[in-house]
């Protein structure tokens, strides 16, 4: 298999990361193509709803800051991340009956339940073949799917047993969400052809910074409603999932779960008291995060990964 090259150079263009993530878009725009019209019509649907992109940025970010300048050559990678983190959501929905993803109607409410398996199931597939050049950066990209599947099987199966503690949460989004921005970090480096030290400590950033962001997500999904989400609210929290309700039981002793009618506004009134607790332990993943970055030389790229990890913690969609 050729190798794929690249000669480290300065960055003087102030818009590449913009570019690079618009060549990203590009890619992902095109691989999605199929002449069975429903698998390209749902996925370019739920891809130009668009989404916040931070692993695609984590990614060029990292890449830059660690001296590469081949953002054609990691663009696929980059938009094979994103592919599988929307087929996740798209198989989510399925799971959770979403009817609003990023502010649009769902794939599930549009095309159904056996279209939106089934997109999911494109979205993933074509991950394989923008992957196919690019080969021990496989390894890194099959443990990070691998760890997301794990997480969502951890999820739905402490949600059928009521067994949702603090401990179980952290190892669910560990594995579903934190996975692919360490993947995503990791493969930056690796593709830099940066130190083990180097890809070690990305790969830690990327860990951090995704673990701080499912947090986040959780505690949105509680205080937020659709408008603001650009998804169906409550859903996490109706189902027992999320940092706050991995902390509480409703009144009757079971879990999120219940089929109390009042089970939400139980939940909500018993648990909005740790919301605080669970930002504040964001925060804390956050500079853990940031202080990875300083084996990265100075650079306008490495302070847009310190903005980066700030803003998980500090958005409110």
């Amino acid at each position: 298999m050729e190798k794929i090259l690249f000669k480290p150079a300065k960055i003087e263009d102030p818009d590449v990361i913009e570019k690079a993530l618009n060549r990203v878009e590009a890619v992902m725009l095109n691989v999605v193509n199929s002449d069975v019209d429903p698998l390209t019509d749902a996925s370019k649907h739920i891809l130009l709803a668009g989404g916040k992109r931070v692993r695609p940025r984590l990614i060029m970010l990292a890449y830059a800051a660690l001296g590469g300048a081949n953002f054609k050559g990691l663009a696929p990678v980059a938009a094979a991340l994103e592919l599988v983190h929307t087929a996740s959501v798209v198989h989510d929905d399925i799971n959770d009956h979403g009817v609003m993803r990023r502010g649009r109607p769902s794939v599930n409410k549009l095309w159904g339940r056996t279209f939106a398996l089934l997109t999911g199931d494109f979205l993933f597939t074509k991950v394989y073949e923008l992957m196919a050049p690019y080969g021990d950066l496989n390894i890194i990209f099959a443990e990070a799917t691998v760890a997301l599947v794990e997480g969502e099987t951890l999820q739905a199966s402490a949600v059928k047993e009521s067994n949702f503690t603090r401990e179980v949460y952290m190892d669910i989004i560990a594995r579903k969400t934190a996975s692919l921005f360490k993947g995503g970090a990791e493969l930056a480096a690796t593709y830099a052809q940066a130190s083990t030290e180097e890809v070690e400590a990305m790969g830690r950033y990327g860990y951090n910074v995704g673990l701080a962001f499912q947090i986040i997500d959780d505690i949105l999904d509680i205080v937020g409603d659709e408008k603001q989400l650009g998804k169906t609210a409550g859903i996490d929290l109706e189902q027992g999932k999320g940092f706050v309700s991995a902390n509480g039981q409703t009144e009757n002793g079971h879990g999120a779960s219940s089929e109390n009618g009042d089970m939400m506004e139980n939940i909500k009134a018993k648990l909005l008291d740790n919301i605080d607790e669970a930002r504040m332990q964001a925060q804390s993943l956050v500079m853990m995060a940031i202080e990875e970055l300083n084996i990265l030389p100075e650079s306008s790229e490495k302070e847009q990964l310190i903005e980066l990890a700030h803003s998980v913690v500090d958005r409110t969609v």
